[in-house]
């Protein structure tokens, strides 16, 4: 009986889940009314969580087949889109074959009607008359269409608000096409406002609305059409039916009403365009033809006819500069484009072939149009590469970064602007490196980060420089100019964090032996700037050297002023030890011999601490010596060792016990025959001369020690 109410229920379960599912998959599911529908029919909360249960079953049914279905087709889509991609190639490939024969085409009927216009001078006149209406046969026709012109033009003044002095009404100028649009930010796309465009046969005119005033516009923008690039910009919903003008140093995006219009305006924008410059070609080929000699006056005299031939003959062999090539004509156009996009190379690269061609042609006065053409695109191309190199651009990528922009500013003959910017360039990373270091820990971690983040920066700075201004050798001065600066950057950090903050020497001596080594690291490229670290750095060592030196001299005098002249009792033989071993590290090797029995040591307190301080003193010393600081190291120990003189020849003089004074002699010979020696022998190894100061004071006290009794001082 239990096993039929079990199947029973499954059967029910498997009846139920069925029509659950063709519940919830019809389409007039409405999921309110089936909750509300299902409280009312339920017992209580168990029937409630049973269905939840069977919902949640059916749903995790539903993912994995989902799932399954997605794996099962996986294969497919991949395939499928490796093939739009290889579509998308050959459909670009193609475009780009037909865009080639276009060119081909259009540039094959321009030769076979420019060399008809050569074979029958009227036939381009009729030609033009029969294709351009604004272009009339008769002299009648010619000043009714000028007429239209002129007038179309005015109506155009009267209604743009701001232009009638900038768009100077000129014979021949004329409107082609207007319309309205819609003008958007480039780099958010958000509407910006809505303007008027007035295409012109020489220059496009951009308006905007005027408020409350219908069909009146307020002058925005003028762009002549030969630095204007237009560009098709790729619908993408909800921004389609858009265009981009290129015009250095900017660009604006305009979308037009509809697809149609778009349309109208890329192909009317191409075309007078396109028939500005062969206007200008045909003009320059005008211009470039030699014109024909005057007829001389009849002369009864043979020989003057022989003079003027010989006088005609220069003029008609001069020679004629050809600019009517199609990649001069597009020069301007096409270094415009260029710039827009950023291709430096190619720009320089057109402009080296320009003047490769005209370098050994005379200067005649298109030549001269061409070059002032040119040059306007040359300040622009240099202005785009200024503004790469300059610091507000982004420091990172190191000196290599800017190997782009240096290298087009050297082709164009600018070294010496590449060369400043470039080294403003880095000192402003280097500053910023610098500031971004954390100061924290000790101090002495700090300036190694700080000497290899400086030093090893130096040294990229110094190799990029090296090979960017390879050929080039009046650079190398502004660099080590450069490079000085930077050096007085790094000190000034490097003083403030370890002489300022009043460090011990033995520290101070630590930083400066870590930046001299950092240092040495530009020998490799054949750079020592050794001394210029020197030269900044001997103001604070030589201050730290003498505030540490006050140090020891007032601690010396504290010391002398609780003289009582006793043995030293170290208690224990490890204590004993360790300060044979102290000792022994100051250079002191015969310190046993003033050892007593037990733990006693024939010297007294004062002499010890006296001899350590004072050979630690000239240790750290030694590792911030250089030659500028001689003097003031030797001063110092003079200075110092005079106390300790003076204290023991005063004691001398005035003790009258006579074991204390006994005493005291064993300490005067402590100092004077082994101390002293010392001293110099270690000044002499660090320095690598002898110090005559130290060898008269050594002299004195010998003196001293021949005439105990005398009561002339050592100094």
């Amino acid at each position: 009986r239990r096993l039929e109410v079990a199947a029973m229920a499954l059967a029910l379960g498997e009846g139920g889940g069925s029509r659950l599912r063709r519940q919830l998959e019809s389409g007039g599911f409405a999921a309110g009314e089936y909750v509300k529908q299902l409280s009312q029919q339920s017992d209580g909360d168990r029937d409630l969580q049973e269905h939840r249960q069977r919902i949640q079953a059916l749903s995790e049914e539903t993912a994995q087949s989902l799932k399954r279905n997605v794996y099962q087709n996986y294969r497919q889509f991949i395939e499928t889109a490796r093939e739009i991609s290889y579509l998308e190639s050959e459909m670009y490939q193609l475009s780009h074959i037909l865009t080639e024969q276009k060119g081909i085409m259009e540039a094959v009927t321009q030769a076979l009607l420019l060399q008809a216009d050569r074979d029958d001078p009227t036939l381009g006149a009729r030609r033009a008359a029969a294709a351009d209406p604004f272009l009339p046969l008769s002299a009648k026709e010619a000043a009714a269409n000028e007429e239209g012109r002129q007038r179309t033009l005015t109506t155009l003044l009267e209604k743009v608000e701001g232009c009638r002095d900038l768009l100077p009404e000129s014979p021949g100028k004329y409107l082609v096409y207007n319309g309205d649009l819609v003008e958007y930010d480039a780099d958010h796309m958000a509407q910006i406002q809505r303007v008027h465009a007035f295409l012109m046969n020489d220059c496009l005119l951009v308006a905007t609305a005027l408020p409350n005033r219908r069909g009146a516009y307020r002058y925005d923008a003028l762009y002549p059409l030969d630095g204007l690039a237009v560009v098709n910009v790729k619908d993408n919903p909800p921004m389609k039916d858009m265009f981009k003008l290129l015009m250095f140093p900017e660009s604006r995006i305009f979308q037009a009403e509809n697809a149609k219009i778009k349309k109208e305006w890329l192909e009317v924008l191409e075309e007078t365009k396109r028939n500005r410059a062969l206007s200008e070609k045909r003009r320059l080929e005008q211009e470039a033809l030699p014109r024909p000699a005057p007829t001389p006056p009849e002369s009864t005299n043979p020989f003057e006819e022989d003079e003027d031939e010989e006088e005609e003959e220069p003029s008609a062999e001069e020679e004629v500069v050809d600019l009517s090539l199609e990649w001069i004509q597009e020069l301007p156009e096409d270094l415009d484009v260029c710039i827009a996009q950023r291709d430096f190379e190619g720009a320089v690269d057109l402009l080296d072939k320009l003047n490769e061609y005209l370098g050994d042609k005379p200067v005649s006065q298109p030549v001269k149009e061409l070059r002032a053409k040119v040059d306007e695109r040359v300040r622009q191309l240099t202005d785009v590469l200024v503004f790469e190199l300059s610091p507000d651009r982004s420091l990172r990528g190191g000196p290599r970064a800017t190997r782009r922009a240096v290298s087009q500013l050297i082709r164009l003959g600018q070294s010496t602007k590449a060369c400043e910017l470039f080294l403003k360039n880095r000192a402003a990373a280097v500053q910023t490196a610098i500031r971004q270091l954390r100061i924290e820990g000790a101090t002495l971690l700090y300036i190694h980060k700080l000497c290899h983040v400086f030093f090893t920066s130096l040294l990229e700075t110094a190799r990029e420089f090296e090979t960017d201004f390879a050929g080039n050798n009046g650079c190398y001065s502004a660099f080590v100019v450069w490079a000085r600066s930077s050096m007085r950057m790094f000190v000034d950090a490097f003083s403030k964090q370890v002489f300022d903050s009043k460090e011990s020497l033995s520290t101070a001596a630590e930083c400066v032996k870590v930046a001299k080594e950092h240092c040495k690291q530009l020998s490799e490229i054949g750079l020592d700037l050794t001394f210029i670290i020197h030269a900044l750095l001997v103001k604070d060592i030589k201050g730290a050297l003498q505030s540490y030196k006050d140090i020891i001299i007032e601690a010396t005098k504290h010391r002398n002023s609780e003289e009582m002249w006793r043995k030293m009792n170290l208690m224990t033989p490890e204590a004993l030890g360790k300060l044979r071993e102290e000792m022994r590290s100051c250079g002191v090797g015969n310190f046993d011999q003033y050892t007593g029995d037990d733990c006693w040591v024939n010297l007294s307190y004062t002499v010890v601490a006296f001899t350590k301080q004072t050979m630690a003193f000239l240790e750290e010393a030694l590792k911030l010596y250089f030659p500028e600081l001689h003097m003031v190291l030797l001063e110092s120990l003079v200075e110092i060792i005079l106390v300790a003189v003076q204290h023991v020849d005063y004691s001398l003089r005035c003790e009258q016990d006579p074991e204390k004074k006994a005493f005291i002699r064993q300490n005067a010979s402590f100092l004077y025959e082994t101390v002293l020696p010392v001293v110099e022998k270690r000044f002499e190894e660090g320095v690598g001369k002898p110090a005559k100061q130290l060898q008269d004071l050594r002299n004195a006290s010998r003196s001293m020690r021949v005439n105990p009794e005398s009561t002339t001082s050592v100094v």
